[in-house]
């Protein structure tokens, strides 16, 4: 039974994905064809607007809070 989970798991997460590469991948292991070369790896567009734009305007105020803060004493 634990097969068949996986199974319905693997299915689930297929109907999720947008990226055809993915697909591509996965159609490939299924069908026992290697997998696709190196030149088709993925791209970092391929994580364009992955991120809400709740996450990204926490992620803005983490940086502005410990990250961009120039205090005059550091420099002596």
């Amino acid at each position: 039974m634990v097969t068949e989970a996986r199974k319905l798991h693997l299915i689930e997460e297929l109907l999720k994905t947008k990226s055809n590469k993915v697909l591509s991948e996965v159609e490939a292991v299924l069908k026992g064809r290697k997998t696709l070369k190196k030149a088709d790896a993925f791209s970092a567009h391929q994580f364009s607007g992955i991120i809400s734009a709740e996450d990204a305007a926490l992620i803005d105020a983490a940086i502005d809070e410990g990250c961009e803060q120039i205090h005059a004493d550091d420099w002596k």
